[in-house]
């Protein structure tokens, strides 16, 4: 049989097996030390060892890791304006809660986007999507947010929408509803308004849709998260949540009892909690938790998920970028990983599961993140023939060549 492309004499880092892993299943990669993959019609259709079969295409990888394609589960990379002044107040001491406090932080990104249009939202999606393929990402999720006003959010979800067609040929694009972000200072009803107005009007116009919400003090309380995800619930939408980024508010022991696919950041979780979050798996509601260490590495305050906690309890970890003009203005999920392994406690081998395959998950698809028969043929070649390079070497040329739906893409 003639395959539409082979890549051939490849160090295979598979990632087969579970759709999710958790605890000491995180650390098999499924390597197999020389082989080659086969690809047809934009799916695997064989991985293993032995001679290579024929291709139509035949790429010699000549020892090279071939791996999945990165996932980045966790981005906010639909925005406008820049916040370079709040970046200097931080530098010089200023805790970002108290610039969120004087209307800066989220609320700055908010007033530029409300003014922004939508091919500049759009132009600016493209750009971060464009850099994020060349690191080898090949999916990532994108929240809105920075609206707060049904028209605005509308807007931004959109854009997302439209630069997933554009971008349609190189990178899947995931939109995530985040309507619980901020709270607008100026509308003494915000909560109410986005759980009975909001909500209904964005489920209609983008069902399925995960809703996303961060808890936090002068962010959404415990109780308007519980208020506005029950709504969610009901409408048939998936759960996300921004959680224990400054304070811990006792979100954790409800991730089960809510339902949550995930709950991301995690710099400031108990120990008590980050069982809460392990436990979810024994009770048959499995909730992710996702580190973001490129906001620590950004903000410069030593703050990271402690992952190595989360894993040893038995729990299961996904690592994304947090892509966003203030606390981490970076797409780049190489970097992302290789923070997550010196800042978080992961091994090499769980990075690269937590982006990859627990992202996956994250995102609720099971047919990306490991390289199995039948499975989207998005894959990367690296330069490197040790896959753990691409955690050790900073800022560097990782990826030779991005596949994505069995399509060899450009890396610039």
């Amino acid at each position: 049989m003639t395959h539409d492309l082979v890549i051939a004499n490849a160090r295979i880092v598979t990632c087969a097996g579970p759709a999710v892993r958790r605890g000491a299943a995180m650390r098999d990669l499924g390597i197999i030390a020389q082989g080659h993959v086969a690809i047809d019609a934009g799916r695997i259709a064989a991985v293993g060892s032995g001679p290579a079969p024929i291709g139509v295409t035949t790429i010699d990888a000549g020892g090279r890791v071939v791996m999945p394609g990165l996932i980045d589960c966790h981005t906010h990379a639909c925005w406008a304006g820049n916040r370079f002044d709040e970046w200097e107040q931080r530098l010089s001491g200023v805790p970002y809660l108290d610039i969120l406090a004087k209307g800066g932080g989220i609320m700055s990104t908010v007033r530029s986007v409300r003014t922004a249009s939508r091919d500049t939202l759009v132009g600016g999606i493209l750009d971060r999507v464009r850099q994020a393929s060349a690191r080898g990402t090949t999916t990532l999720e994108i929240k809105s947010g920075y609206g707060l006003t049904l028209d605005a959010e509308r807007a931004m979800l959109a854009a997302i929408r439209d630069a997933a067609a554009i971008a349609a040929d190189r990178v899947r694009i995931v939109p995530t509803a985040l309507l619980g972000h901020a709270i607008d200072p100026d509308r003494a009803d915000f909560v109410d308004e986005v759980i009975d107005l909001t909500l209904p009007a964005i489920s209609k116009a983008f069902p399925g849709t995960a809703i996303d919400a961060f808890c936090e003090r002068n962010a959404w309380s415990l109780d308007a998260v519980r208020r506005l995800f029950e709504a969610a619930a009901r409408l048939g939408h998936p759960l996300r949540l921004h959680a224990d980024q400054f304070n811990d508010l006792g979100v954790l022991p409800l991730a089960g009892a809510l339902r949550l696919r995930s709950v991301d950041h995690l710099e400031a979780s108990t120990d008590a909690g980050l069982a809460a979050l392990a436990a979810t798996w024994d009770a048959g509601a499995g909730c992710v938790g996702v580190g973001l260490p490129l906001c620590g590495t950004h903000m410069a305050d030593g703050r990271f998920a402690r992952l190595r906690r989360l894993i040893d309890l038995g729990g299961a970890c996904a690592v994304g970028t947090n892509c966003n003009p203030g606390s981490a203005p970076c797409i780049s999920m190489p970097l992302a990983l290789g923070m997550a392994v010196r800042h978080c406690g992961l091994t090499a081998q769980e990075a690269i599961i937590a982006g990859t395959v627990n992202a996956a998950h994250v995102l609720g698809d099971s047919d990306v993140g490991r390289l199995m028969p039948g499975l989207k043929a998005d894959l990367i070649l690296l330069h490197h023939r040790d896959e753990r390079a691409l955690l050790h070497d900073l800022d560097a040329d990782h990826v030779a060549q991005v596949m994505f739906s069995g399509r060899l893409v450009p890396t610039v």
